[in-house]
């Protein structure tokens, strides 16, 4: 019976192939990017951000800070926490329009720098993480409003001038007898004034930022209840939090894990556990062994000639001699009449081999058990040494 000889071809892309099937997606790529950044920096200069009093955006405040301007109240942004507690102050009404950006660290420091300086600090919809800090006694409903536009509801003289305004939105509760609470909802207000402990300061919680924004400000008493909210001292300073405030990197004693909120925690253990559950699901079953059939043959002799190969290219002659003397011992063992588990014994086997050939005890060790070749010369001449003791002992 004949084999074909078949020749294998590999099926793994070469780079040639990879570049020709993705290079249309790089391409796309580059391109995507490069737009981005042409974008961004022709707009870089303009100032778009939301609640941001230079902006004219629908979202933006410009509206609002040109109305104070021209009721002599001067308006300052600053993007630093340095710059905001540097400003508070008797004459100055602080408006901090994300409070929930600041760190524990920040919010502290910028309430020790309010809560005596005799000014008026504006909150824009501060939730849980920021309330315990800037605005203490005040706690947020889970539940926020329902309705945008509310009745002012209050004693409260800048309200009740208003009327009607859109601050519906985060709703709050507070323990302070003392307090203004307006605009309710639900029965709970979504803007309160806590007058300072001492002085003439006090701290404004808007629940929502609507008042504020360029396309709601000619709405309802927005206007109006903008105004005497920030208008109330002759500067607003407009703090609008930045990634790039140094303050913000600052943890004090806290961990990488204390920074991070718990959501993000609870998520990453369930996407461990789902991936568990997806790997149990997907592995393979334990169970006997299943024999299969080698899609070619291949021949014993194709076998011996690539590790042959694989031995001179690494240059392990002393492999490659152990193993032909240790194949060579095998085989002339039960030929002499000693034990396989003797056969790699020098005590048992040489001595069995020399009465049977009459041969050099010494040389026979040398042959079968000696040091590793020199070269490949050396090594070729011991195979053939070897092959020549096997005919010979098959012989006698």
């Amino acid at each position: 019976m004949t084999e074909a000889t078949l020749t294998s071809t590999s099926a793994s892309p070469t780079a040639r192939q990879v570049w020709t099937r993705t290079r249309g997606i790089v391409l796309a790529v580059v391109i995507l990017l490069a737009a981005a950044v042409a974008i961004a920096a022709i707009r870089s200069g303009a100032q778009h951000g939301r609640l941001d009093p230079r902006a004219a955006d629908p979202y933006g405040s410009r509206a609002t800070a040109e109305l104070l301007g021209d009721r002599g109240v001067s308006t300052r942004v600053v993007t630093t926490l340095d710059e905001a507690r540097s400003a508070a102050g008797a004459d100055t009404t602080l408006l901090v329009a994300a409070p929930d950006l600041l760190t524990d660290h920040q919010q502290a420091d910028l309430r020790a720098a309010t809560k005596n300086s005799g000014g008026r600090t504006i909150l824009i919809a501060p939730d849980s993480p920021s309330l315990g800090t800037l605005a203490p006694g005040v706690t947020a409903d889970p539940a926020i409003s329902f309705h945008s536009t509310l009745s002012p509801s209050c004693d409260l003289p800048a309200a009740r001038r208003a009327g009607s305004a859109d601050t519906g939105g985060i709703r709050y509760s507070t323990s302070d007898p003392g307090a203004d609470v307006c605009y309710p909802s639900d029965g709970l207000p979504t803007l309160l004034r806590i007058p300072a402990a001492t002085g003439n300061g006090d701290t404004v919680v808007l629940g929502a930022p609507d008042i504020l924004y360029n396309n709601r400000l000619d709405k309802q008493g927005n206007a109006s209840l903008a105004l005497q909210l920030l208008g109330s001292r002759p500067h607003l300073v407009w703090y609008l939090p930045s990634l790039s405030d140094t303050s913000a990197t600052d943890a004090g004693k806290k961990t990488f894990l204390d920074l991070l909120p718990s959501g993000w925690l609870w998520g990453t253990l369930q996407l461990f556990i789902a991936a568990g559950l997806a790997a149990l699901w997907r592995a393979r079953r334990l169970g006997p062994l299943v024999p299969e059939r080698l899609p070619v043959a291949i021949r014993a002799s194709e076998t011996v000639e690539g590790r042959a190969r694989l031995y001179r290219k690494a240059n392990a002659r002393d492999r490659a001699a152990t193993a032909l003397r240790s194949t060579t011992r095998t085989r002339l063992a039960p030929l002499i009449g000693v034990s396989p588990a003797q056969a790699h014994a020098p005590e048992a086997l040489l001595p069995a081999l020399s009465a049977r050939l009459d041969g050099d005890g010494q040389a026979l060790h040398v042959l079968l058990f000696g040091p590793p070749p020199s070269d490949d010369a050396a090594l070729i001449s011991l195979a053939d040494q070897l092959d020549a003791l096997e005919r010979e002992v098959r012989r006698s």
